[in-house]
């Protein structure tokens, strides 16, 4: 099966999911009271009295993202309710406690979910970067660091160890504001006893379950791959897709890298058969010659998907390869402005948009993300690539879109496992992901097991 639609099907059905979601985004404490039949008036008082980091020890844990630090944030409300989020998936992120204490503290999440987050990420110390309008900044850039030497958000510790830069010259990405508002929402959530998805959707019919592919690792040679996908295929996956390695045989000499790839497509579509889904990420990795080769392969092997072929930055590629490829080419993982992403699509660099929370606003910039590709008839594809709080986040994301219908599962599975979860992520014997009940971000925090892991809390 390959859930795949066609752009051209999307505007005739999904302008009450868009409308349902704008609204949800303007107010989010009275869409998740509407949910639920009440007033916003009824909610718990959901003024935040205290900010905290439980550092807990992930020694003896697979970590997907080398940032990845073992903190959970906590931002607990005068009524009790506490929300979570983990740090470092994309980025280092230090000093989240002492840019969140100024910030949050005292505050209503009523007034911050609305707000936080809600700039386009364009140029400019003010105008659309309404948090430096307020004064909430700290000269640098919507939500920058406040205290003495943090920086602004480009140059802070927000980003430090990311290797990143703004494509857009705004103000995201910003890890700090974009973990807050994970947490915020987790609050919500809990608040009116609803997952998220449920308030994202704004009360329209949403999906339950989503159907997952496997998405491998960075795997050593070139005969890695075939058993990967085999071991994949033999647990219920009905979809693939290779990140390829260094293109390097086990044995024998050196040969170019995209060749290398090009064996392992050839090889992975040939063990697994012809109704198979497939896909091929190289993150960027290729020229344009190198892509357009790889491309005209992967149009041959009837393969789902391309994903970033070349170097985001490099535009007029894209365009090239969305014009001469059949096979649409998924990008935006490297974009971290909406006002960029409007001008990708205008551009036709790209055929379906993929995001990553942390680099766009946390769930509440990964929505206006979403909607704005729906609104010119794409899909969207969020990134699930992390521990199990990062592809919570993803897959509420995912459940509220009208446009998105693909489950990204790090493979093995078992990567994205952290104990202080007490639920995983695990496919169903038809290769579906079901969506949680539990309110929230829906997966609840073993209490025992954070507290064994836990070594220190930051207060």
């Amino acid at each position: 099966m390959n859930p795949q639609t066609s752009r051209r099907n999307f505007l005739a059905g999904t302008t009450g999911f868009a409308a349902a979601g704008l609204a949800t985004l303007a107010n989010p404490a009275a869409a998740a009271a509407q949910s639920v039949g009440v007033k916003a008036g009824d909610l718990p008082d959901l003024t935040i009295k205290e900010v905290k980091v439980y550092v807990t020890d992930i020694s003896k844990v697979h970590k997907l993202n080398s940032p990845e630090s073992g903190e959970l944030i906590s931002i607990v409300t005068n009524s009790g309710i506490e929300g979570n989020y983990t740090l470092g998936d994309r980025n280092a992120t230090t000093g989240w406690l002492a840019w969140a204490k100024p910030m949050l503290v005292g505050k209503n999440i009523m007034d911050l979910l609305a707000t936080l987050n809600s700039t386009t990420g364009m140029k400019g110390p003010a105008g659309f970067d309404a948090a430096t309008a307020r004064g909430m900044g700290g000269g640098g850039g919507f939500g920058a660091p406040a205290g003495p030497g943090m920086g602004s958000a480009f140059t802070g510790p927000a980003l430090l160890g990311s290797g990143l830069s703004t494509r857009g010259g705004g103000s995201w990405p910003n890890y700090y504001t974009a973990a807050a508002d994970v947490a915020m929402w987790d609050i919500l959530g809990k608040a009116v006893d609803r997952p998220i998805y449920k308030i994202q959707s704004g009360g329209t019919p949403t999906k339950d379950r989503l159907m997952a592919y496997a998405s491998s690792q960075h795997l050593p040679t070139v005969e890695d791959y075939v058993p990967d996908v085999l071991k994949a295929k033999s647990l219920g996956y009905r979809a693939y897709k290779i990140h390829p390695g260094g293109g390097q045989h086990a044995t024998g000499p050196a040969i170019p890298t995209y060749i290398g790839h090009m064996e392992e497509i050839r090889e992975v579509r040939k063990a697994v058969g012809d109704e198979f889904v497939l896909m091929h990420d190289p993150v960027q990795r290729y020229g344009r010659f190198e892509a357009m080769t790889v491309g005209r392969l992967l149009d041959e092997l009837n393969y789902a998907w391309f994903e970033d072929p070349v170097r985001t930055t490099d535009q007029e590629g894209l365009i090239e390869l969305c014009a001469a490829l059949n096979l649409p080419i998924h990008v935006g993982e490297f974009i971290y402005s909406i006002a960029d992403f409007a001008e990708y699509i205008k551009r036709d660099a790209l055929d379906v948009v993929r995001l990553i929370a942390d680099n766009v606003g946390g769930i509440s910039g990964s929505m206006r993300v979403g909607l704005l590709a729906d609104a010119h008839g794409l899909e969207c594809t969020p990134h699930n690539w992390g521990n199990t709080g990062d592809m919570a986040l993803h897959f509420h994301v995912e459940l509220a879109l009208p446009n998105a219908y693909w489950f990204e599962m790090p493979f093995p599975a078992e990567y994205a496992d952290r104990p202080y979860y007490k639920d995983r992520f695990r496919i169903d014997a038809d290769g579906f992901v079901h969506a949680p009940t539990a309110p929230g971000l829906g997966f609840p925090i073993d209490r025992d097991a954070l507290d064994n892991m836990t070594k220190r809390v930051d207060r």
